[in-house]
């Protein structure tokens, strides 16, 4: 594939993922995409054979950036209750960036694509729930952590538990979407994630003043 092609491809790609999310799948057509994206119908369907196979590529691509972030936020070099803070703080911060260049709340694309045609189409179906396995195999990591460090009792049960977390996040990233107002999720996200795990806020309390101390101390 040439450079021009590999700009193309990534080109509707990018331009497909912003109409997808700002608007719905059943709403943005190829039409609209080729328009937008400045590319010819007929390259198009050089590069996808139909709108579903786009919104896979798009999907591929939003889980390949979640994936390059969320290899840093749960580093298992960072306290397990560090991951999720920092993973509250980037879900906000990426949902605030796509609000100010798309003008509204936007969510969660996977649950937004999954909504509309999951049902419809098997290889969306199972995209999703690869999506789904991938995130909350970096949930299941971090509590077995809390589990170690005595944060969380050893009778938690980290698969499930990690998709009540994923589920919970979907689930506020929909409302947000609705009501247009993130600010759900920029005050209460953490807490109500620790809520959900099980940690006892006050020892989160004492964590968060001894490490304030140490670095003080440094």
């Amino acid at each position: 594939m040439t450079r021009g092609q590999t700009n193309t491809k990534d080109r509707l790609i990018k331009t497909a993922k912003e109409l997808i999310w700002r608007d719905s799948y059943n709403a943005t057509s190829v039409d609209e995409i080729c328009a937008a994206a400045d590319v010819k119908k007929g390259s198009f369907y050089h590069f996808f054979p139909s709108k579903a196979h786009l919104a896979l590529a798009t999907m591929d691509s939003c889980m390949q950036e979640t994936i390059e972030n969320y290899d840093d936020i749960f580093s298992r070099t960072r306290p397990p209750l560090e991951r999720f803070t920092l993973m509250a703080r980037h879900v906000y911060k990426k949902q605030q960036e796509i609000s100010a260049e798309l003008g509204h709340v936007c969510g969660c694309p996977y649950a937004t694509l999954g909504s509309e045609i999951a049902s419809e189409d098997e290889e969306i179906a199972e995209k999703i729930s690869d999506i789904c396995a991938k995130k909350t195999a970096y949930y299941e990591t971090a509590l077995q952590d809390l589990i170690s460090e005595g944060l969380i009792p050893e009778s938690t049960d980290v698969k499930i538990k990690s998709e009540e977390i994923f589920a919970f996040l979907v689930g506020q990233l929909l409302m947000a979407r609705i009501k247009n107002d993130l600010s759900f999720i920029e005050h209460h996200l953490k807490d109500s994630v620790f809520s959900l795990i099980g940690v006892d806020q006050e020892v989160v309390a004492s964590g968060q003043n001894q490490n304030r101390k140490k670095k003080k101390a440094a």
